[in-house]
């Protein structure tokens, strides 16, 4: 199976934009010599780690007779098919047919696999279609590379359009309500106009007349895989480290599922690393699952219609220049 850029660009805007990267899931889910099934922008895929971590991702789908490869056995550089033992290596090569030796299978490149980069404890995969093979340019977020930066990985599935997902973080306006109630979103005003600014990797979207009080703004960030950075003040009974930061990415499940990404991070190092990481898993962590939950309650809740029935006003102008710039892509994916 090969991504299709002959899918139109409502199928592709429903299940993920192509010719780039996308998260999948978390590092830890796939570990050394195991094999884990996944479903990523609609589609079945298996993840399979050698003894020494190396990673692959390959089409769920045997050559033979479309039997899924994650119910077969994990041969160290190879899976085996439960069905009839087909072997196919991490880079979709057909390499033995038990059943018949010689076969005209054996050799050829028959299942499709994805370019995997690794990152922040999260596995990234680049999602071509058959014009666009070769992976993207990718640069990581740099609170997820920089040496002076610590961060903790959230990940949580929702039953959420992932584009729903995105908007979401595209909207600080919903802190001041949303999450009102929560440690570090009760303060400032409930009022406020919102500019966007660009940038040479994607835009801000900002509050004019407040900064460094509440959720103020987000920078939407395109550099081969889409992802957000965004900031909340913190008190200093939160600990060391100055304002804590988020960075955030979606992978597109399927047309009505998403996985979410979160990397909570603050600049830290030595004994102030220390005494952040101790704060967050005592304190600060559990209060941060209470406002993804908040997140999840009222995205679930909203109607699978809800961006087609809407009234928007100035505040939205971030969700409305986010949907102007997937739908392009897919259409510019569909041919």
């Amino acid at each position: 199976m090969t991504l299709s850029c002959h899918d139109t660009a409502e199928h592709i805007y429903a299940t993920g934009l192509r010719n780039q990267w996308h998260p999948v899931v978390p590092s830890s889910f796939v570990a050394p010599g195991a094999l884990r099934k996944v479903t990523a922008l609609g589609e079945q895929w298996l993840l399979f780690r050698r003894a020494d971590g190396t990673l692959a991702m390959l089409d769920d789908r045997c050559p033979h007779r479309g039997a899924p490869l994650s119910l077969g056995k994990h041969l160290g550089d190879r899976v085996a098919c439960w069905y009839h033992g087909v072997e196919v290596t991490t880079d979709g090569t057909v390499c033995a047919v038990p059943g018949l030796p010689g076969c005209n299978l054996e050799g050829k490149k028959l299942v499709t696999s994805l370019p995997v980069q690794e990152a922040g404890g999260a596995i990234l995969a680049y999602f071509g279609d058959e014009e666009h093979p070769e992976p993207a340019e990718l640069t990581l977020p740099g609170p997820l590379t920089d040496p002076g930066t610590d961060a903790f990985l959230c990940y949580a599935e929702w039953n959420v359009p992932w584009r729903y997902a995105v908007e979401n973080l595209l909207d600080p306006m919903h802190g001041a309500f949303l999450h009102h109630e929560s440690h570090s979103m009760y303060d400032g005003d409930t009022t406020a106009k919102f500019r966007i600014r660009e940038t040479d990797r994607g835009y801000f979207f900002e509050k004019t007349d407040q900064r460094g009080v509440n959720f103020d703004w987000v920078e939407l960030c395109r550099t081969g895989v889409d992802w957000v950075d965004l900031e909340i003040p913190y008190p200093p009974s939160g600990g060391p480290g100055g304002p804590f930061g988020i960075v955030g990415m979606v992978c597109p499940v399927d047309e009505r599922r998403c996985g979410v990404f979160f990397w909570r991070y603050r600049r830290v190092q030595d004994w102030q690393r220390d005494t952040w990481r101790f704060l967050y898993r005592t304190l600060i962590e559990q209060r941060h699952w209470e406002v993804l939950e908040q997140d999840r309650v009222m995205l679930e809740a909203l109607p699978a219609d809800a961006d087609q029935r809407e009234n928007l006003y100035q505040h939205d102008l971030g969700v409305v220049r986010l949907r102007r710039l997937f739908r392009a892509d897919a259409e510019a994916q569909h041919h």
